[in-house]
C-alpha cells in the first residue's frame, strides 16, 4: 500500500492487505473484491484523481448510492490531500444547490444527479485502469481537513462540519473499541454511504479487516434476510425509523438471526425505552449499541442495551478514555451532577471548526465543543438528554423541553407527535408549547388529550395550542424538523 503516514485509517488498511491479501474487503452483488484489489483500485482512483489536475485542498462533491467506485475514491482522495464533500444524492435540489455554493467543488461525482454548470463525472464512467507512481503523491498532514460533512439543518441552516484525518481515524477507533468489531465479522451495510452513519461503518469495518457487504437498503426486508443468512453476516447498523419498519413489517421474525449477531449499532435519533427491551429480548446475546452524537462530535456517547439495562433512558457514557463529555452552563461553567446544562465534548474525534468562519462564533467554550444539545450526568457518570437547547420552549423563564411533551403525548396512543414554541397569545408568558399531532387510531380530541396529560405534566408544560397534521416532517434519519413546523 502507498505510504500514508497522515492516515491513520489508511495504514490500518494497508495492514490488513499486507497481512491478510486474499481476504475479502467488500461485497456488491456478485462483486467481490479482495484487500489487495481494494488497494489496487486506491491506487488506481488516485492516478485518476491527479489526472484531473486535482491538488490538496481542492473539494469533490460526491453522490453516492453503494457504487463500490465511491469507495475508491473517498480514499484515495485522502491519500492525495483532496477532501471529499459527501452528500446525500436524494437531498432537494435547494440543499444540493446550497452546499455546491459553498464549497465550491472542483469536480462533482455522481450517477444519479446532475447540478447545472457543474463539471458531473459519473461513477461508472471512472477509467480506474493506470498505475501509481509513489513520488507523485504530495505532502499531507493528519491535521489537515480529510472531509466536510453537513448538518442536516433541523434548527437553522447546514453547516460544514471539517473533518480531520485524525478524527476520522479517532472514530473509527472509539466505536470499534465499545462495539468490538473485529476482523472475523461480515457486516451488512444498508445505510447511505452518504450519511455520517453509514460512512462511519464503512470506516469502521474496512478499519479492522472485516468484510463489508453492500446492501441497496432495508426497503426489501426479505432481500435483506437473505443477505444476512447467504453472507452469514455477524453486524449491521440502523437508525430507529428502520426498527419501526422491521418491526411493523417482521414481527419477531429477525430474532432468528440473534444467535449469529454479535453486534448491532442503533443511532442518529432516540429510540423508545419499550422498543429497547424488545431488542433485548429478541437479541439475549448481542452487543445492542447505541450511539450519541453529533456530525460535529461523531458517537461521543455510547450505551450497551443488556449491560445498561438500569438505565435504558440514557445515552449513555464516553465512547473511549480519549473522549470527555460534561455539562457546561451558558458562561462555560460546569455544572455539578443532576442540573441541567448544555452537553459539551472534546476528544479525537471532534472536530476544530466549521467551513464557514460565521458559524464558528460560539461553537466553544474553550476547547470544548458545544453541542447545543441540554441535558444533565447522574451520579455515576450516565448522560441524559432533555432537548435541544434551542428547540427548548421558555414558558414564563421556565425551559421546557419538547422532547418530555412528545413523549408524554405519545404514551396516550397519538401515532406520532412534535412541540415547538410559539408566542403566548396571552401576551403573558412570552412562549408557549404547540403540539402537532398524528392522530392515528386513536380516539382522542384534544380536551382528552389536554385533560389526561394534568396526571403526566405540570400546568405551564402542557401545550397552549393543537393542531391535528398529516405527518410529523422528519430526516431520513428520523429527526424531527422543528422549523418547517414552525414555518
Amino acid at each position: 500500500m502507498i505510504k500514508a503516514s497522515h492516515s491513520a485509517l489508511l495504514c490500518d488498511i494497508a495492514g490488513h492487505v499486507a497481512a491478510t491479501p486474499d481476504k475479502i474487503a467488500l461485497v456488491a452483488g456478485d462483486q467481490r473484491v479482495s484487500y489487495s484489489q481494494l488497494e489496487e483500485w486506491i491506487e488506481s482512483a488516485v492516478s485518476f484523481l491527479l489526472s484531473l489536475g486535482l491538488e490538496p485542498g481542492d473539494r469533490i462533491m460526491l453522490l453516492p448510492y453503494k457504487e463500490v467506485e465511491f469507495i475508491y475514491l473517498y480514499f484515495a482522495a485522502h491519500l492525495v490531500g483532496v477532501i471529499n464533500v459527501v452528500v446525500d444524492p436524494a437531498a432537494p435540489r435547494e440543499r444540493l444547490d446550497y452546499i455546491a455554493g459553498i464549497v465550491k467543488p472542483r469536480v462533482l461525482f455522481s450517477s444519479h444527479t446532475d447540478l447545472g454548470g457543474q463539471r458531473c463525472i459519473p461513477f461508472g464512467s471512472i477509467q480506474l485502469d493506470e498505475g501509481l507512481s509513489s513520488d507523485r503523491l504530495p505532502l499531507v498532514k493528519s491535521t489537515d481537513v480529510a472531509d466536510v460533512m453537513f448538518t442536516t439543518g433541523t434548527t437553522g441552516a447546514p453547516k460544514g462540519v471539517c473533518l480531520s484525518h485524525d478524527n476520522i481515524a479517532g472514530s473509527a477507533s472509539n466505536t470499534n473499541g465499545f462495539i468490538g468489531t473485529h476482523a472475523d465479522d461480515v457486516e451488512a451495510l444498508a445505510l447511505p454511504l452518504s450519511h455520517s452513519f453509514g460512512l462511519g461503518r464503512m470506516r469502521c469495518v474496512l478499519s479492522v479487516g472485516a468484510t463489508l457487504v453492500l446492501v441497496s437498503n432495508f426497503a426489501n426486508l426479505k432481500s435483506f434476510f437473505n443477505i444476512l443468512e447467504s453472507e452469514q453476516v455477524t453486524g449491521f447498523g440502523m437508525v430507529p425509523a428502520v426498527w419501526q419498519y422491521i418491526k411493523r413489517l417482521s414481527g419477531r421474525r429477525i430474532s432468528k438471526f440473534s444467535s449469529q449477531l454479535r453486534y448491532v449499532e442503533i443511532g442518529s435519533a432516540s429510540l423508545p425505552v419499550e422498543d429497547k427491551r424488545l431488542l433485548m429480548e429478541l437479541f439475549p446475546t448481542t452487543r445492542l449499541c447505541m450511539h450519541y452524537g453529533l456530525t460535529e462530535a461523531s458517537r461521543a456517547l455510547f450505551t450497551e442495551f443488556h449491560s445498561s439495562a438500569n438505565h435504558l433512558d440514557s445515552v449513555g457514557r464516553p465512547a473511549s478514555s480519549l473522549v470527555e463529555v460534561c455539562v457546561l452552563d451558558d458562561e462555560g461553567q460546569l455544572l455539578p451532577d443532576g442540573s441541567d446544562g448544555e452537553i459539551c465534548v472534546r476528544g479525537n474525534m471532534v472536530c476544530r471548526s466549521y467551513f464557514l468562519p460565521q458559524d464558528n462564533e460560539g461553537a466553544f467554550h474553550g476547547d470544548w465543543f458545544r453541542t447545543g444539545d441540554w441535558g444533565h450526568r447522574d451520579d455515576d457518570g450516565n448522560f441524559y438528554l432533555t432537548g435541544r437547547k434551542k428547540e427548548l420552549i421558555n414558558v414564563g423563564g421556565e425551559k421546557v423541553s419538547p422532547v418530555a411533551i412528545e413523549e408524554a403525548i405519545l404514551s396516550l396512543g397519538i401515532a406520532d407527535c412534535a412541540c415547538v414554541a410559539v408566542p403566548d397569545p396571552n401576551g403573558v408568558l412570552g412562549e408557549v408549547p404547540k403540539a402537532f399531532m398524528v392522530k392515528g387510531k386513536s380516539p382522542l380530541e384534544f380536551d382528552d388529550i389536554k385533560n389526561r396529560l394534568t396526571q403526566l405534566l405540570p400546568p405551564h408544560e402542557i401545550p397552549a395550542q393543537w393542531e391535528w397534521v398529516e405527518q410529523i416532517p422528519r430526516t431520513s434519519s428520523g429527526k424531527i424538523q422543528r422549523l418547517k413546523l414552525k414555518s
